[in-house]
């Protein structure tokens, strides 16, 4: 069984990995019911010029077809925008733990409120890792946000 701790430390390798190919900073990973890594991945959209290319997708994409995704737990090092929340609700993805949410609350609420179980560590090393991206890259940021 793998702990949190260890989950979430795939989603930050995968952050800093896409944020070392000049992309956003954000990583996911799929972990089924006994902690065993599925998938793993970070947003691409930049890398890819692929605007659906979110880290969650990638992760789950990279995961590869499963029977079903009960018992399944959603890494993330951010808080998944909408997008990234419909796949954890469509797909009937048990839990997603969160790095942080304090840049950015995306669906994390809806999520628990439609019975999936949510845990949100605010580390502050993802904290500041993605004030320091904003900081440096506010126009890719808003543009990944899906604001003007």
């Amino acid at each position: 069984m793998t702990s949190a701790d260890d989950m979430l430390a795939v989603a930050v390798e995968e952050a800093r990995t896409g944020l070392a190919e000049g992309g956003i900073p954000i990583g996911a990973a799929l972990f089924d019911g006994d902690g065993r890594l599925l998938g793993r991945g970070h947003n691409r959209r930049v890398q890819d010029d692929d605007a659906s290319m979110h880290a969650e997708i990638s992760a789950f994409r990279n995961a590869g077809r499963q029977r079903s995704y009960r018992g399944t737990t959603m890494v993330t090092t951010l808080s998944p925008c909408w997008y990234c929340s419909g796949l954890v609700r469509q797909f009937g993805i048990s839990n997603v733990l969160i790095g942080e949410a304090t840049t950015f609350h995306g669906g994390h609420d809806w999520l628990a409120e439609n019975g999936v179980g949510v845990t949100v560590v605010e580390d502050p090393a993802l904290v500041e890792m993605m004030t320091t991206f904003i900081a440096a890259s506010p126009e890719l940021w808003y543009e990944d946000i899906g604001q003007d």
